[in-house]
């Protein structure tokens, strides 16, 4: 835990936050990494953030994407 603390200080990723801001919940999570002979060679510390603290990348429906670029092509947009 105080390794990945030192490397959000290192990155400057800690800061204040503003005022009257509503803070997203956060937990620690902690992991052994084992070695080949299932012996436990490092501890290991993240901070997960979100709902359930679970993360996840949101990926749009492949219809989605189908309805934007029918939509820019009727319209003639040229999308980047």
């Amino acid at each position: 835990m105080h390794e990945e603390l030192e490397k959000f200080e290192r990155n400057h990723d800690l800061v204040e936050p503003p005022p009257n801001c509503r803070l997203i919940d956060t937990k620690w999570v902690f992991k052994n990494k084992q070695g080949e002979d299932g012996m436990a060679v490092r501890n290991k510390a993240r901070l997960k953030e979100g709902i359930d603290y679970e993360t996840f990348t949101p990926v749009p429906r492949l219809e989605a994407i189908r309805i934007l670029l029918a939509f820019a092509a009727s319209k003639g947009f040229k999308l980047q």
